[in-house]
């Protein structure tokens, strides 16, 4: 049973890894085509930025939380002291990442909306 949980983690692990990797590379892209196509068709260059940066905001964001779930569940099985430690250092830096990263989301959606009224 132990080794069967131990394979159903790492998997999940993998799995996890890949997902991030994936929401983050979709995220790329997808802001890339949204500043080129808002920066040809529009005329301020300011809110193709704003746009594409938004988007990039929310794909590191989600994919940052997949990397962090992955972390926990590489260390549930048997963690010494040093696997913990850099655990928290791991979850605390990701966490530190993300909460700048969605400040700064919500500070631009702020300022799009004082922008449109």
């Amino acid at each position: 049973m132990h080794d069967f949980l131990k394979a159903l983690i790492d998997y999940t692990t993998s799995f996890s890894q890949l997902f991030a990797i994936f929401v983050i590379v979709v995220g790329m892209a997808k802001g890339l085509v949204i500043f080129v196509k808002d920066s040809m068709f529009q005329t301020e260059s300011k809110e193709a930025l704003r746009e594409s940066r938004m988007e990039l905001g929310h794909a590191f964001s989600l994919g940052l939380g997949f990397l962090i779930g992955a972390s926990i569940l590489k260390t549930t099985f048997a963690p010494s002291w040093n696997d913990i430690g850099q655990l928290a250092s791991i979850i605390g830096i990701r966490t530190v990442l993300n909460f700048f990263l969605t400040r700064e989301i919500e500070r631009q959606v702020e300022n799009g909306r004082q922008g449109q009224t």
